[in-house]
């Protein structure tokens, strides 16, 4: 059916098994209403039970969300996972190429993830370590390296595919990291 085990669906739910928030949701046939493993409301009885991977699965099939524990605010949805979704979407966008063209820059990026610059730079520093423009530039470096070694393709070629804007900028940051 969707892939879950009710039997340990269901003995994550009367132990209000916090390791399961977010991983599965228990609907209840009887009231049609679906909650989350730590509800704090009476466990159901096993048969009027139904378990599904996410909320929204289970509000396709007719049930509708628990007051007491909110679905909604499970801890697999964005709000909970904080600022590292930002970061997340912004590492996508960059492996698209969006500091790769010309006009790409880390203001533009900000924008297209709706905070301010300075906010990204903040972000990217607290969890990678890193700048956005070092990020971009070190994946630009090993993508290039690859190419190196799996291709034919001249120095020149090599330069352009991987994302530098010209050979000699590509020279000098290969230079300097090898």
């Amino acid at each position: 059916m969707n892939g879950l085990d009710p039997a340990a669906c269901y003995r994550a739910l009367t132990t209000r098994d916090a390791r399961f928030d977010g991983r599965f949701f228990t609907a209840v046939r009887t009231t049609r209403i679906y909650c989350r493993p730590v509800c704090p409301a009476r466990a159901p009885r096993f048969e009027n039970c139904a378990f599904y991977p996410s909320a929204a699965a289970a509000q396709e099939a007719g049930f509708r969300p628990c007051l007491r524990c909110r679905p909604e605010t499970s801890p697999t949805l964005a709000p909970w996972r904080g600022t590292s979704v930002t970061v997340s979407r912004a590492l996508a966008l960059i492996a698209d190429g969006l500091l790769d063209a010309d006009d790409g820059n880390v203001e533009a990026l900000a924008d297209r993830l709706g905070v301010g610059d300075r906010q990204l730079r903040r972000l990217f520093q607290q969890h990678l370590g890193a700048s956005p423009v070092a990020v971009a530039q070190t994946r630009r470096v090993l993508f290039a390296r690859q190419l190196l070694h799996e291709t034919h393709l001249s120095m020149a070629e090599v330069a352009l595919a991987s994302g530098f804007g010209s050979v000699r900028r590509f020279n000098a940051v290969f230079q300097a990291l090898y």
